[in-house]
């Protein structure tokens, strides 16, 4: 069985790592190059690094802060916002990216994850996708969960799959920042519909949150946010639990 990944995710805006509460009412949560650091050393498997901003504003993810904490880490590093290019791409893993995010762009322009796939290997992409209930469908929104589109997310999942995408990347915006569990069920139905990892985010609380995405949600890996940044939950102590629970994780 391969190891389940834990994930923090650095959400930047304005140079600074922020945390909300389903998508808004951002507050700070500290520079992202020192969390970085700090997380690599702690024992997480791996980091995202998404410029929540950079769609919306129409401007590139911040190329000097990738190449900071790049330097500062020895684990795995996803870094996504305002990517819409396999030039945008291409610059991102010369300067200490090892995979990309794309979400909005991927929606706007599918083949792009085609393209990319072809140019830099499934392995480098993850395309994320946040989604919410609508009368009882899950429903894909863009430019940070504040556009519904007409996607159902399992239809788009599996199109994402098809088209070469290495990894989903699922949010749901229900659950996001609540700290009242991930969205398992849903989970656990994108799971069956492909073969590639699919990662949870959006929910963690507790440790038992963990427990469940992996054992009820199907999930790779679960990626979370405040938890880690306002130390409530220790990287070490959740691995230790997980494996306790019978879930393989790497110490």
């Amino acid at each position: 069985m391969l190891a389940k990944r834990i994930i923090p995710c650095l959400d930047i805006k304005n140079g600074r790592t922020v945390k909300g509460v389903n998508f808004v009412d951002l507050r700070d949560a500290g520079d992202p190059v020192e969390l970085a650091e700090i997380y690599s050393r702690e024992g997480a498997d791996e980091l995202v690094f998404l410029d929540i901003s950079a769609t919306e504003e129409r401007r590139k993810t911040l190329v000097n802060m990738v190449r900071s904490v790049a330097e500062k880490i020895n684990i795995p590093f996803t870094v996504g916002g305002g990517i819409s290019s396999v030039e945008d791409v291409d610059i991102l893993l010369n300067n200490g990216a090892d995979k990309v995010s794309i979400n909005s762009s991927a929606v706007k322009n599918p083949q792009l994850i085609n393209d990319l796939a072809q140019k830099f290997g499934s392995q480098c992409v993850v395309v994320a996708i946040d989604a919410k209930q609508i009368d009882g469908q899950w429903i894909v929104h863009l430019v940070g969960g504040k556009v519904p589109t007409e996607l159902n997310l399992f239809d788009w999942a599996v199109e994402v799959a098809e088209r070469g995408a290495g990894e989903i990347l699922f949010t749901s915006m229900d659950n996001d920042g609540t700290k009242n569990g991930f969205a398992n069920e849903a989970l656990a139905k994108l799971s069956e519909l492909v073969n590639i990892p699919i990662i949870a985010s959006g929910g963690a609380g507790n440790i038992q949150h963990f427990v469940d995405s992996f054992k009820e949600g199907k999930a790779d890996s679960a990626l979370a946010a405040s938890v880690f940044h306002f130390k409530e939950i220790e990287i070490k102590a959740l691995k230790q639990e997980l494996r306790d629970n019978g879930i393989e994780v790497r110490l």
